[in-house]
């Protein structure tokens, strides 16, 4: 399992840096839209109505985009997330048992 996960290691810091990415700069932009633009009135008052969301999601395009940002929207930063938990495990001496931690925390970010 050991020679498996040094062979993904530039995936899994690729999806890594992705995580780092939408974490810091895209997730913050989404909350504030819909978290606290909408709820305040900033937004005009159609802009995240129903009607209008479910005409962009049920086009084949925009549901295929709207599908993969909302993935990227989550699984990257659990995926980061994962990646500092299996670094922090191994550093508190946790590297022996690193051939069995490490996959099940990938598994979870990605599940």
């Amino acid at each position: 399992m050991k020679h498996l996960l040094l062979k993904l290691e530039p995936v899994i810091w690729l999806l890594f840096g992705g995580g780092i990415m939408v974490g810091t700069l895209l997730l913050p932009g989404y909350l504030l839209t819909v978290g606290l633009a909408g709820p305040l009135g900033w937004l005009p008052a159609d802009a995240l109505s129903w009607e209008r969301l479910h005409g962009m999601v049920s086009h084949p395009i925009g549901g295929l985009l709207f599908r993969v940002v909302l993935l990227a929207l989550i699984a990257l930063p659990l995926w980061k997330g994962a990646h500092h938990l299996r670094h922090f495990l191994i550093d508190i001496g946790g590297g022996a048992r690193d051939a069995a931690v490490a996959p099940l925390l990938y598994l979870i970010a990605t599940g």
